[in-house]
């Protein structure tokens, strides 16, 4: 099986070829926020229809990226670093953090989420 981010930006490069593209980087804004507002109303819509709406969300941020220059896959490679990182500094906290299933256990979490991004991480 190919990679998906890859297949999607060959897709959109051979439309883009034919002309079947947007002139700016503008003109996507509006279209991201269309496909997030239409996986918003997915969420209660059954499996299939949730999967349908997240893939066309996650096209879109393809040819996002592909508008960008940017690598997708490069891209989220990043991100998921960073995420490691800042969890990884929650977690190294974990023996002080409140029980599981506490409503306090997210606030203290997310407070050192915040702390791990001013440190940097």
């Amino acid at each position: 099986m190919s990679d998906p981010l890859i297949e999607a930006e060959a897709l959109q490069c051979d439309a883009a070829l034919q002309g079947f593209d947007w002139n700016t980087l503008a003109e996507l804004w509006p279209k991201l926020f269309e496909e997030i507002a239409e996986l918003q109303e997915a969420v209660d819509q059954g499996a299939a229809r949730r999967l349908d709406e997240l893939g066309d969300l996650l096209f879109m941020v393809v040819n996002i990226a592909r508008h960008l220059g940017a690598d997708p896959a490069a891209a989220l490679a990043t991100a998921n670093a960073k995420f490691r990182r800042r969890y990884g500094h929650v977690m190294a906290h974990a023996a002080t953090l409140p029980p599981l299933g506490s409503p306090e256990r997210l606030d203290r979490m997310e407070a050192l989420w915040v702390e791990a991004k001013k440190l940097g991480l």
